[in-house]
């Protein structure tokens, strides 16, 4: 119920009478390459939604729900960087550039103009992605980075050598349309 309200309120503006695709479990993950160590993490429970007759996109997160393979690694994430519980939600709101028969099956190169927020720091970003259109499901896979210093993320000069300046984050989610 909890998670049918959040996905209700972030698509708010998306009008019922349009046609609605909807990811309720998609994945975000994020790489970062240091010298001293490497971290990943992914979170399972991202929802998003398209809609059709106008190409808006939106996109959200719990930030607290990155799964780390070190439950050290997730505390420091969630209390030291992200400051999860000051800023506990990562958005991205847009618009798919170009235009997409969502009734024809295909996979589509697709550019998203929007707004990137975490951290409580907005950003403009166009983020690439390929949408593959399959009967009445879409996939979206994107990739793209995101430098620390663009939203305020401090890193201190002690694991300075262990955690990456910019980090490159992966999406994957699967839509299903909405009756």
């Amino acid at each position: 119920m909890k998670k049918l309200l959040g996905i209700s309120l972030i698509f708010i503006s998306f009008s019922s009478f349009s046609q609605l695709f909807i990811a309720k479990a998609g994945e975000t993950g994020f790489y970062s390459e240091a010298p001293l160590e490497n971290i990943a993490a992914l979170n399972k429970q991202v929802t998003a939604a398209i809609k059709v007759e106008t190409g808006d996109v939106a996109v959200k997160m719990q930030m607290n729900q990155f799964q780390f393979p070190n439950k050290l690694m997730q505390e420091h994430f969630n209390e030291n960087y992200m400051e999860s519980s000051k800023y506990p939600i990562g958005t991205f709101t847009g618009k798919i550039q170009e235009q997409i028969d969502f009734t024809k099956n295909g996979v589509y190169n697709i550019t998203a103009k929007g707004i990137f927020t975490i951290h409580g720091v907005k950003q403009d970003r166009t983020i690439l992605g390929k949408l593959t259109v399959k009967g009445t499901s879409l996939t979206l896979v994107s990739n793209f980075d995101v430098k620390l210093v663009d939203h305020k993320i401090d890193i201190p000069k002690i694991v300075f050598a262990k955690i990456a300046e910019v980090i490159a984050v992966k999406n994957t989610f699967v839509f299903e349309m909405q009756k």
